[in-house]
């Protein structure tokens, strides 16, 4: 399981890290279009604002930078012989729940009790 679970998560970190690279660098180019333009709004009549596209992807970036800091805490906990075991109860976090999440850090029953 450590081999598989170390390739899916690197796999998932690749694939964050291109997330933020291509968020960030959309984002520095809006920068750019913001700092030339004369209105905070300025758009293309047939595109959406400036500030609704720099909302979205600031958004998209924070998603992928959050990302990015569970796959890199799980790829720690994989390291330090921790990944796949509750960080509440210590059982074993069952298979499935890490194919389907990851990052998990709680089994399914204490991930109930603590709301995630």
């Amino acid at each position: 399981m450590t081999a598989d679970a170390r390739d899916r998560l690197l796999e998932l970190r690749a694939h964050a890290v291109a997330r933020v690279q291509a968020t960030a660098a959309t984002l520095d180019e809006l920068t750019h279009d913001r700092e030339s333009s004369n209105d905070d709004d300025e758009h293309d009549p047939e595109g959406v604002t400036l500030s609704s596209e720099w909302s979205r992807l600031t958004g998209l970036a924070e998603a992928a930078a959050s990302e990015l800091r569970h796959v890199d805490d799980a790829l720690a906990r994989l390291d330090a012989g921790t990944y796949g075991v509750c960080a509440r109860c210590g059982k074993p976090i069952p298979a499935a729940r890490l194919e389907a999440r990851p990052f998990a850090t709680h089994c399914v029953a204490c991930a109930e009790i603590l709301g995630h």
